[in-house]
């Protein structure tokens, strides 16, 4: 990835080795062409950063559009913002949604042990009934693995 510098100021990003050759049809550049002369059209390597952790219930992560020039590397990074109190209800009711259907997922795999032929043991009865009772578990929500009850 590549960005095309004019005046100190981003011209063009993304910007590409085609994009290049295409301004300068009257110029034969070599198949690998070095940053030395890249750097004499003004075009120079892009760093992505790596992604910072964050909490996603109650931030927003975006890569930012325009890279900016940090330490003589120009260098595309990441914004991080606070979610308002609106895109966090939405966040806990999608969670809350897909927690359902795991849980409806798991209490119907066991359903066979309900069958009139089956005799449901003691453990099982308490896994299912702590899996209807999940929505009340004082993380709800927002469920860590081990918050969920473990099948005998």
């Amino acid at each position: 990835m590549y960005v095309k510098i004019t005046n100190g100021s981003v011209e063009t990003y993304p910007y590409s080795i085609g994009l290049l050759r295409r301004e300068n049809p009257n110029t034969s550049f070599p198949k690998q062409v070095p940053d030395s002369l890249l750097e004499q059209y003004g075009v120079y390597s892009v760093t992505k950063t790596d992604q910072p952790s964050y909490t996603q219930r109650t931030q927003n992560i975006t890569q930012e559009s325009t890279p900016t020039l940090v330490n003589g590397v120009w260098t595309v990074g990441w914004t991080i913002t606070d979610k308002t109190a609106e895109e966090i209800t939405e966040y806990d009711t999608a969670v809350a949604v897909q927690n359902r259907d795991l849980r409806n997922s798991l209490l119907s795999e066991t359903d066979w042990t309900g069958l009139s032929d089956v005799t449901m043991s003691a453990e099982m009865t308490t896994y299912r009934q702590a899996l209807r009772d999940i929505t009340t578990h004082a993380n709800w929500p927002n469920l860590e693995p081990d918050d969920w009850p473990t099948k005998p």
